[in-house]
């Protein structure tokens, strides 16, 4: 299986990235993953990515472009793989295709979780993050036992700055700017496959695998 998965912030993506990527047993590649690798491993990559990071700029996409394509020159890859978080806009799907190219590897799907504005920004608006470990809790669905206390160590809960609803607007407005071009992009060469991502995880995965079968 050779599948991009792609949806709004706060659909799920990362969740179902792993569950996919575990029944299909397949590599899952998500760019947050190969920039902590480039940037532990200190590659000429990672040390240009810095560069742009340290100075409080976006890492260019020529930059994230090379490290996918280097990703993409490891062995696990022939056998099937799960994109997570690439590509972003249209130019890095057009690149994709030449790395894929060059690879000699085909896309089988793209797969789209698709959820309502109002509900992902009562999914992210409603986090909770321990200052102390970093564990989340929800103040609808995974309600702490005591309030604005961690369960797990007694650390102050707090709302991150990303999960506020005004940042959370601001985000989906780029994802639909940016990112939700790459839909009809993929339309058009007969790739995605569309589905709900509302219900509980295993719900979705299920969902998921009969779709792409």
């Amino acid at each position: 299986m050779r599948l991009i998965l792609v949806g709004p912030p706060g659909a799920g993506k990362g969740t179902q990235a792993v569950q996919l990527a575990k029944h299909y047993k397949i590599p899952h590649i998500s760019t947050g993953d190969i920039f902590r690798a480039n940037l532990k491993g200190g590659t000429d990559l990672g040390k240009l990515a810095k560069s742009y990071m340290d100075k409080g700029e976006l890492v260019p996409d020529s930059v994230t472009n090379e490290m996918v394509r280097d990703r993409f020159k490891q062995s696990d890859v022939q056998s099937g793989f799960l994109l997570d978080g690439f590509p972003r806009n249209i130019l890095q799907a057009e690149e994709l295709s030449k790395i894929l190219n060059e690879s000699n590897l085909k896309l089988d799907y793209v797969l789209e979780l698709q959820i309502e504005n109002s509900e992902i920004v009562r999914r992210l608006s409603g986090r909770r993050t321990c200052k102390e470990c970093g564990a989340i809790f929800h103040i609808e669905f995974d309600q702490p036992k005591i309030e604005n206390k961690c369960d797990k160590c007694g650390g102050t809960l707090y709302q991150r700055e990303d999960d506020k609803e005004s940042v959370v607007m601001n985000r989906l407005e780029v994802y639909a700017e940016q990112t939700k071009p790459i839909i009809d992009y993929y339309r058009k060469f007969g790739l995605l496959k569309q589905m709900s991502a509302v219900g509980s995880v295993s719900t979705i995965t299920a969902a998921a695998i009969s779709i792409l079968s």
